[in-house]
């Protein structure tokens, strides 16, 4: 169905895709530095329960703003942001390998030695990042339009944590299968991040279920669409 005022429907799927880019791309930047989400000593595994990398920080907001955009702005919408994250990230991986290659002058503040370490591995994180986040974002989008039809766009709450749930386990066990198979992580650290990283995830799900609902009622309220009711911008 169509709605009036396009262009401003327009300029807000732009900035929903810019933040959901700019969230994904930073999450592969800042993976390597893990810390202690919760206050207190809990281990499962052998490991601190919620011991958990910086990546996972800003990644939630990815699902949020892909199901936002799927409630709002249908199926294929959602898609084409997942495709341009994945362009977005691949690229910004070849800028950091060209920037590894390009020796440091001798004053130079940040010196090859530290910038390799930093963002040396990075390609491997991306690719590990990538895959995960190509069956995650999928999974998610095909899952809750498979509860919103089997609804007729009805439970909110129900397809955005089904959805998200399940896409977020497939997201973490991926992409730590990945890490420890290319020897980032150890594997005897797997199953301690795998929970520690899939209830983080989990929590920040059910947190962010007020917000859809929040997002999904303005957009509903400035262009006066029903249920289930879709913008259309092609």
């Amino acid at each position: 169905m169509g709605v009036k005022n396009n262009n401003l429907a327009r300029k807000l799927y732009l900035i929903l895709a810019l933040l959901f880019i700019t969230s994904l791309v930073v999450s592969n930047l800042i993976f390597k530095k893990f810390f202690y989400f919760y206050p207190f000593d809990l281990s499962v595994f052998g490991e601190k329960l919620f011991e958990i990398s910086v990546g996972i920080l800003p990644y939630p907001i990815t699902f949020l703003i892909t199901d936002l955009i799927s409630e709002i702005y249908g199926k294929k919408k959602a898609n084409e942001v997942v495709i341009g994250g994945i362009f977005a990230s691949f690229f910004a991986m070849i800028i950091i390998y060209i920037a590894n290659a390009v020796p440091a002058t001798d004053w130079s503040p940040v010196p090859n030695e530290l910038f390799s370490k930093v963002f040396g591995s990075t390609g491997i994180a991306v690719l590990a990042s990538m895959s995960a986040y190509l069956f995650a974002q999928f999974i998610d989008i095909q899952i809750y339009h498979f509860w919103k039809k089997v609804t007729k766009g009805k439970y909110l709450w129900l397809r955005n944590n089904c959805s998200t749930f399940f896409s977020q386990f497939v997201d973490t066990a991926t992409v730590l299968l990945l890490l420890c198979s290319f020897g980032e992580i150890t594997w005897d650290r797997f199953e301690g991040l795998l929970l520690a990283g899939f209830l983080f995830k989990i929590l920040i799900a059910a947190f962010d279920t007020p917000l859809l609902y929040l997002g999904v009622y303005l957009f509903r309220k400035r262009f006066k669409l029903a249920i289930n009711q879709e913008i259309k911008l092609d």
